[in-house]
């Protein structure tokens, strides 16, 4: 069981990979995105994305600022403004 995750800014595709689950820091608060999700968007403060690559794993983490989230069929993605790294 896989999500797909990619993370984009205006200037370039920053992930696409397959992972267990993303928690995003949404303005209306943190999200976890799991494989099956029902489709949903967001618009993202400035925060870190927590990547999961496994059930149980230590999350990788990415500081991102603004932008939107979008769940669909296809999995998330999520357009940052900018990504730090």
């Amino acid at each position: 069981m896989s999500l797909h995750f990619e993370l984009v800014t205006p200037a370039r595709q920053v992930r696409s990979e397959e992972v267990y689950m993303v928690v995003v820091p949404g303005t209306d608060g943190e999200f976890g995105v799991l494989e099956g999700h029902a489709p949903f968007m967001s618009t993202i403060k400035d925060g870190t994305i927590r990547v999961y690559r496994a059930a149980g794993a230590s999350p990788e983490e990415i500081k991102v600022q603004g932008g939107f989230a979008e769940v669909g069929d296809k999995g998330l993605t999520v357009l940052a403004e900018h990504v730090e790294g």
